[in-house]
């Protein structure tokens, strides 16, 4: 019953086109040191919300596959751990430079004739340098960066960028989700770029998504579109 609720869910999201949803959220500090361990959870939630047990996440999507792409551009696997309602990983920086943790995955069944991918990233500054403070470094169909050098801080403005298939996206409408419940939907301009002031410190959420018509075949069954989804979490000060 409640994976047929959630079927439903998914695609009345897909018909009306909101921005906010279940999605996987990677989960770890925005900073990091060499030679010392990095912890990452990874949950399948509602912004701002309870995760959900790994047994009631949609279809197979605990079956991700979680990257991390270090400032030299080697991508790396990394290994995960289950729990009742989450994963964790860990990874270890070598070198000082911006780290960017990645997960894209593609659920297997289809939400009636639509295809649903589910997409999250986070960003690791290490030390001083901004080798690999990249947006290209995050291969996914669509992302949301946020510049790893700045330090966000309340009252001032914020911007994000936006992209689809490594491209700056024009009104991709993006769901901002603060610490205190308060929300808030923009969209990129021209270059990509979405700006909004945050009021509370702590960590924003952030989600963007996008429906588009496609055709195809995906694990024997037709689909007619396409939902992406793409997430991070920033921290404000």
């Amino acid at each position: 019953m409640k994976r047929t609720i959630s079927i439903l869910i998914l695609l009345l999201i897909a018909v009306l086109g909101k921005v906010s949803a279940h999605a996987l959220w990677i989960q770890t500090s925005t900073v990091g040191k060499t030679g010392q361990k990095q912890i990452i959870k990874i949950v399948y939630a509602e912004p701002n919300d309870k995760p959900e047990k790994i047994a009631d996440w949609y279809s197979d999507v605990k079956d991700f596959t979680l990257w991390v792409t270090g400032p030299d551009k080697q991508k790396v696997k990394l290994s995960t751990t289950e729990a009742a309602d989450h994963f964790t990983s860990e990874f270890t920086p070598e070198k000082d430079g911006v780290y960017t943790i990645s997960v894209s995955h593609t659920a297997k069944e289809l939400g009636g004739k639509t295809k649903y991918q589910f997409n999250a990233s986070a960003v690791v500054a290490v030390g001083k340098s901004v080798v690999g403070n990249d947006p290209a470094l995050n291969p996914n169909d669509i992302s949301v960066f946020a510049d790893a050098s700045k330090i966000y801080k309340i009252n001032k403005p914020f911007a994000v960028s936006g992209f689809i298939k490594e491209k700056p996206a024009d009104n991709l409408q993006v769901a901002v989700h603060s610490p205190s419940g308060w929300n808030r939907e923009i969209s990129t301009n021209t270059q990509g770029i979405a700006e909004f002031i945050p009021i509370w410190p702590g960590t924003y959420s952030i989600e963007a998504s996008k429906s588009e018509k496609e055709e195809g075949e995906h694990n024997g069954k037709n689909y007619t579109s396409v939902w992406r989804c793409a997430t991070i979490l920033l921290d404000v000060k």
